[in-house]
């Protein structure tokens, strides 16, 4: 009971971080779309003043991008939000090892239980 209410009060809080941020959230994506244009254009540009010119777009779209500390909260939040959720509905990463029929293996399985009790 008490891990939930836990639980609950990191995501509640996790969630309205991410609700306060959500403007500069989209103003990270959007200079982070305007990076990989004006990169994209620096390396099809022709002329060397094209490639200059993206450039300074591109180096002035990385400011931006670098400067922008409240959208890495907000992702930093995001992040806590989804792991409250998979916490929430106890999903887990295990892995199901399906039990084999080839004879070496089991062989090998026997073997060590017989040297786990005769040792």
């Amino acid at each position: 009971m008490g891990k939930k209410i836990g639980l609950f009060v990191a995501g509640a809080v996790a969630l309205l971080v991410l609700l306060f941020h959500l403007g500069p959230l989209v103003g990270l994506a959007i200079t982070l779309v305007v990076l990989y244009y004006a990169f994209k254009k620096c390396l099809k540009a022709p002329s060397t003043f094209g490639k200059v010119v993206w450039a300074l777009i591109g180096c002035a779209a990385l400011a931006a991008s670098a400067s922008n500390v409240p959208a890495l909260i907000a992702l930093v939040a995001a992040y806590v939000l989804y792991v409250v959720y998979k916490k929430w509905n106890g999903v887990k990463d295990e892995r199901v090892v399906p039990e084999a029929d080839d004879p070496f293996v089991n062989f090998e399985k026997q073997w060590a239980e017989l040297q786990k009790h005769y040792s």
